[in-house]
């Protein structure tokens, strides 16, 4: 009698473990998708959509400058920071006053060459499901390569395109025997792309409507690479859409899949039997990457829940615009600069090219529609799709720069990304690692694509 009931118990239990496991743990077919949903506006929703590309080119008059410097001019009444606080409380006020001034009297008034700088890569816009999107779009220098592939690269918050004008220049020239020709398109509702008109524009639509864009450009097989936002999207586009991808390559892999919390709490029992003891340190201690995320996820929360409320108090105040992008460029390049007077932004960035990401968001008054992307991307409506848990079955490249914001290790990614191919570790960068360490990024991407034997002849 004890014998069958323990042979029942263990039955029931292994029913239960396998249901739970379907229900909570299985890897799941991609969602049903539309590739045609409309975002425009409804008084044009029935017109026929031309497929014409247009050329494009940032151009703003003395005028819009002129009334920005007047707004700079304006007194800034900041309250002193405490004692020996530096970053650790946001943006100090003494380094803003430095930048503001800086913003004011040196960078403005060359702005007809940073403009002509802007301009130096090839930019268009086209209507892709309603919406006006924007791309830069450069080939001139592959000729000397055997093997040009089409690349499409994404960017994230609080970036924008800029944040690639040193990195496509090394990508369009041949190494290796390899080019790329290279498509990096502005986020829909960040810088010059237009934004929905309705609810819903989540990394999955935001893949479609990349994944069009790079269709009606005449490329229908593409290699993607990511980070922040430009990460997840590019990762829903491989998963939805593997016919059009040759692989994945992404300098921030994070899966959001609840299971790896636990698989990293296994980890930090024995961590060197799953990270080599050199990078121990970009995963564990747990506790400590745990309180960095609380420290340092206030924003996310605020966009997820109001993205309008903070969009409105930025779009009003450039120097608030300056202050609240710039701290994240600070703290998300190394989180050791909050304890810099200067955050630490002298050290990675020049000002022009930070002065510059906040320009195109400036100019285009486009903050409050790029946090929206907070709250459609931790949606209900999103997070039902449980995308976390739809493998991309192309192969993949993990590229880790050491003060990035999160990592995983391959055992927790190996669930989404079943075909992990590279997977790398750099002891410097943080999470802007294109505008940051363009030449390290490049070169980890080369040599991920150097493994996929790629053979597309131009």
């Amino acid at each position: 009698m004890g014998v069958k009931c323990f042979s029942v118990t263990v039955t029931v239990v292994a029913v239960f473990a396998c249901i739970a496991y379907q229900i909570l743990l299985s890897p799941l077919p991609p969602p049903k998708i539309s590739t045609t949903k409309y975002w425009g506006p409804s008084s044009q929703a029935n017109r026929v959509e031309k497929s014409e590309v247009k050329p494009f080119k940032i151009n703003y008059s003395a005028d819009v400058i002129s009334k920005l410097s007047n707004r700079l001019s304006e007194p800034l009444n900041l309250v002193e920071p405490l004692k020996n606080v530096n970053f650790r409380y946001g943006f100090d006020k003494h380094k803003l006053e430095e930048l503001v001034k800086y913003w004011r009297d040196e960078y403005l008034p060359k702005w007809d060459g940073r403009q002509k700088f802007f301009n130096a890569l090839p930019q268009y816009t086209t209507k892709i499901q309603g919406l006006n999107i924007h791309f830069i779009h450069t080939k001139d220098q592959t000729d000397k390569a055997k093997y040009v592939i089409p690349l499409l690269l994404l960017h994230g918050w609080p970036s924008s395109v800029r944040e690639f004008y040193n990195l496509i220049p090394e990508l369009t020239k041949a190494k290796d025997n390899i080019a790329f020709v290279v498509v990096a398109p502005s986020l829909p509702g960040y810088g010059f792309s237009e934004a929905a008109k309705v609810p819903g524009m989540n990394p999955n639509e935001i893949a479609i409507v990349f994944r069009n864009l790079m269709v009606r450009l005449g490329y229908d097989r593409f290699l993607i690479q990511g980070s922040d936002w430009g990460s997840l999207i590019g990762s829903s586009l491989a998963a939805l859409f593997p016919q059009n991808v040759i692989g994945f390559h992404s300098n921030m892999c994070v899966t959001g899949f609840f299971m790896n919390y636990i698989k990293a709490i296994i980890a930090s029992v024995y961590p060197s039997l799953f990270v080599a003891a050199e990078y121990a340190d970009f995963h564990f201690p747990i506790g400590e990457k745990i309180a960095y995320h609380i420290e340092e996820s206030g924003y996310f929360h605020l966009q997820a829940t109001k993205p309008d409320t903070i969009g409105i108090a930025l779009t009003a105040n450039p120097v608030g615009l300056l202050a609240y992008i710039l701290e994240k460029f600070s703290t998300l390049t190394d989180k050791n600069n909050r304890d810099l007077i200067d955050g630490g932004l002298d050290k990675h960035y020049t000002k022009e090219a930070l002065l510059d990401n906040i320009m195109i968001y400036y100019l285009s008054n486009s903050i409050t529609t790029s946090v929206r992307l907070y709250a459609e991307g931790f949606g209900i409506e999103y997070l039902n799709l449980k995308m976390d848990r739809v493998p991309v079955q192309v192969p993949v490249g993990c590229a880790r720069f050491k003060n990035d914001l999160a990592h995983e290790l391959d055992w927790q990614l190996n669930v989404k990304f079943p075909k992990l191919i590279h997977s790398t570790y750099h002891a410097n960068g943080g999470h802007f690692a294109a505008m940051e360490l363009p030449d390290v990024l490049y070169n980890d991407f080369l040599q991920f694509v150097n493994k996929l034997n790629v053979t597309a002849k131009k």
